[in-house]
């Protein structure tokens, strides 16, 4: 080869580097992709989530500004947020950044976070996988698809009234196992909720847009001061979770400096917010929600679809058993029991009848019937971590502080993320004259309407 051509070569090659390089380094200059799903209308939820129709439309919008070619969907069944998804995927080129938002109702189930259509039809465990969309399956079609950069915002740390069909209380979302070049951001930490109501907007998606509206920061930065605005805001009972794996420079919004520069400049971000002063424990005694009215229950449509099942046939068994499970969540406990008193009549070894009914008799004030039902639930279900819960319910207004720690100690062994049984102990702890407030403050940050729930039980922190 001569002089001149390995020279042009060498030339043709340098080029080439230097370009790849420079695509590397920067993802301004590549497509830009958002799917925002906003799944308001959800029949078995007690309300529409008008938040979350509201945030959805201001994240769109707020993306198309910043240069997304933004696919904006609502109130998703599942096939067509299969659809959907698949028409998103296609449109990813190598190199695209790909975003994801979601607002709605979401469960972990087997360490993955599974985003739900308005349809799903949860009622156990198997159920989630086969009608919800698992965030990791997402992120990794994202990545296979040639997507340079990956976000999910993920707003769905809500409890929900699927999960409580078949869990006493919510377990939150679980951490994502998202690809290299990944930015992800939940609503509230692993494993906990946010609490909600009828509101028409949302304080994460309000930090959010301010966020990604501000000019010269990179989207992670970006994100984390979404995450300490939320803490501050609500004085750490809401902390949102945060994972990045990003390498490459992107920014929501106008240009962005070198990470180095960026990271070195203390006026790049905003100071982390200052923790409150610790407080003494102060004891709460909340109004308990009032139970579902008959009529509210009589115009129910999960209820009347149950309704019209076992009308049609006194033998189903299972459509009686789930309508115990949602009456029991509407706090209909009378009716409840009488639904698990049939389904234990035809099945006295379902052990999971017998811990919803030891449930809604602990509720009701039958607490030597309920200890019975844990008991014999116990015996045929050893490592039944609901069951221990109930029976730490039970013993706890039974005044049997020693033994409800017990219950809600090898509860918590079970399922580390129980609310339920970490905010039984901290009671129990503290009547017999411990402190209980690491337990406390622990449920609490998981569930802020914990202490609400068990003021329905006729338990409360107060101690006399």
């Amino acid at each position: 080869m001569s002089h001149f051509m390995r020279a042009a070569m060498m030339l043709l090659l340098a080029g080439l580097l230097a370009s790849g390089a420079g695509s590397a380094s920067r993802a301004a200059d590549a497509a830009k992709l958002a799917l925002v799903i906003g799944n308001a209308k959800y029949p078995d939820n007690e309300f529409v989530l008008n938040d979350v129709a509201n945030d959805a439309q201001d994240v769109a919008e707020e993306l198309k500004r910043e240069g997304f070619v933004v696919d904006r969907q609502s109130n998703l069944t599942g096939d067509t947020m299969r659809q959907v998804l698949d028409r998103f995927y296609a449109r990813i080129e190598r190199g695209a950044v790909a975003l994801v938002f979601f607002d709605g109702f979401a469960i972990q189930s087997n360490r993955q976070t599974y985003l739900l259509p308005v349809d799903a039809q949860i009622w156990t465990e198997p159920d989630v996988a086969r009608d919800g969309f698992s965030l990791d399956a997402m992120l990794a079609e994202m990545n296979t698809r040639g997507a340079a950069i990956k976000i999910a915002l993920i707003d769905a740390s809500r409890r929900n009234p699927f999960e409580r069909r078949f869990r006493r209380y919510s377990a939150g979302l679980a951490p994502a196992i998202a690809p290299s070049n990944s930015l992800v951001l939940y609503s509230a930490a692993l494993g906990a909720v946010a609490a909600g109501g009828k509101t028409d907007h949302g304080l994460f998606v309000a930090e959010l847009l301010r966020e990604m509206r501000a000019p010269n920061i990179s989207a992670e930065q970006a994100l984390t001061n979404t995450k300490n605005g939320v803490v501050a805001a609500t004085k750490r009972e809401q902390v949102p979770w945060l994972s990045s794996s990003l390498t490459t420079e992107f920014s929501f919004a106008g240009s962005v400096p070198r990470p180095s520069d960026n990271k070195a400049d203390p006026a790049a971000t905003k100071p982390e917010p200052q923790k409150p002063e610790p407080q003494k424990p102060v004891c709460e005694a909340p109004q308990a929600e009032r139970p579902s009215s008959a009529d509210d229950l009589a115009r129910d449509p999960v209820i009347a679809d149950l309704s019209r099942k076992i009308a049609a046939n006194a033998n189903d068994i299972v459509s009686r058993y789930k309508r115990g499970q949602v009456y029991a969540i509407k706090r209909a406990y009378a009716l409840a029991t009488q639904d698990f008193d049939l389904v234990i009549r035809r099945n006295p070894g379902d052990a999971e009848a017998l811990n919803n009914r030891c449930w809604t008799r602990a509720a009701t004030g039958d607490l030597q019937g309920a200890l019975g039902d844990c008991n014999l639930a116990l015996q045929i279900n050893p490592g039944l971590s609901d069951a221990l819960d109930s029976r730490g319910l039970v013993n706890l207004k039974l005044g049997r502080t020693n033994e409800a720690i017990k219950d809600y100690t090898d509860a918590i062994q079970r399922n580390p993320r129980s609310s339920s049984s970490l905010f039984g102990r901290g009671i129990a702890a503290r009547k017999s004259g411990g402190d209980g407030a690491t337990d406390l403050a622990q449920a609490k940050s998981m569930n802020p309407n914990i202490a609400k729930e068990f003021a329905g039980y006729g338990v409360t922190e107060c101690v006399p």
